[in-house]
């Protein structure tokens, strides 16, 4: 299988090199931005060849897969639309989905039965080739959403395709994903970028980093993730995740009302209520 991939970061990169070490592709074109990060790419045999522009990279292959920053979809569905050979798979990465759905179905024309899309909820704070790796999606879930006009074996291969990357597939709806995704990826996402920006403007930034330790670490991670990448997302589902923002702000005032009232057992509770479904959690997603 030949396989193009458009945007080879760190979740393109790594879906280039899962499907080479499952022995499913046999050659690997790969197109982007930055021809450093290309070039780096090639280097670590990510890819074996880069394409001057996204149509390229697509032509005669059999799967492509776009993982950009989901602003800029729409401007390479229109560019991809022309390469894309009738036996060829088109599908994505994008971390939201009705946008993504609008976009293809607004250039690809008849061509939109052959794009399969897909979000592997799977990441790291880390972005680039440097940072792909073949295990990435090794037991993490993708999601697929397909469409109507989607040909079920069409929907099979970009499954499978998944699979041998090691995932978990399961299927939403576009509303679905966009709802789902926005409460336990996009929100805390938003809070991390929020608390670090916070502690960052104050006068005494320095000497309050200087305290920060392994808890605001923890929480702050995912601040380091890619601002132009995050900053597409939380446009493109900007109405679920206000929503999302909403419901936050209204459990931070129950917070503080119980602060103020000096409410300790109230506290405590929310505190042991939100411990035990963290716990929940970890256990049945181990």
């Amino acid at each position: 299988m030949k396989l193009a991939v458009i945007g080879v970061g760190l979740i393109g990169g790594s879906f280039a090199l899962a499907l080479r070490e499952a022995g499913k592709v046999s050659r690997v074109i790969g197109a982007g931005r930055s021809r450093e990060n290309l070039e780096f790419a090639r280097e670590r045999r990510i890819i074996d060849e880069i394409a001057p522009d996204a149509a390229a990279a697509a032509r005669d292959a059999d799967l492509v897969l776009i993982a950009a920053p989901v602003a800029q979809f729409a401007e390479l569905f229109a560019a991809l639309a022309p390469s894309l050979g009738q036996q060829a798979l088109l599908t994505d990465a994008g971390s939201t989905k009705r946008d993504v759905i609008a976009a293809a179905r607004g250039a690809l024309g008849k061509k939109i039965a052959q794009f399969v899309p897909a979000h592997p909820v799977a990441g790291a704070e880390q972005s680039g080739a440097a940072a792909a790796s073949a295990g990435l999606f090794r037991e993490r879930r993708v999601v697929l959403t397909p469409l109507a006009d989607n040909p079920p074996q069409a929907v099979q291969r970009v499954e499978e395709a998944w699979r041998a990357c090691g995932a978990r597939i399961t299927r939403l709806s576009a509303e679905e994903h966009d709802t789902l995704l926005a409460a336990v990826s996009h929100l805390p996402h938003v809070l991390a970028y929020a608390l670090v920006h916070h502690i960052a403007k104050r006068d005494n930034a320095e000497q309050l980093f200087a305290y920060a330790a392994g808890g605001f670490r923890d929480f702050t991670r995912i601040a380091s993730s890619h601002p132009e990448m995050w900053r597409d997302i939380c446009l493109a589902n900007r109405d679920r995740l206000a929503a999302e923002l909403a419901r936050y702000q209204a459990e931070l005032g129950d917070i503080a009302r119980l602060l103020a009232a000096g409410d300790g057992a109230a506290l405590e509770r929310l505190f042991a209520e939100a411990r035990a479904a963290r716990n929940r959690w970890l256990k049945s997603s181990s």
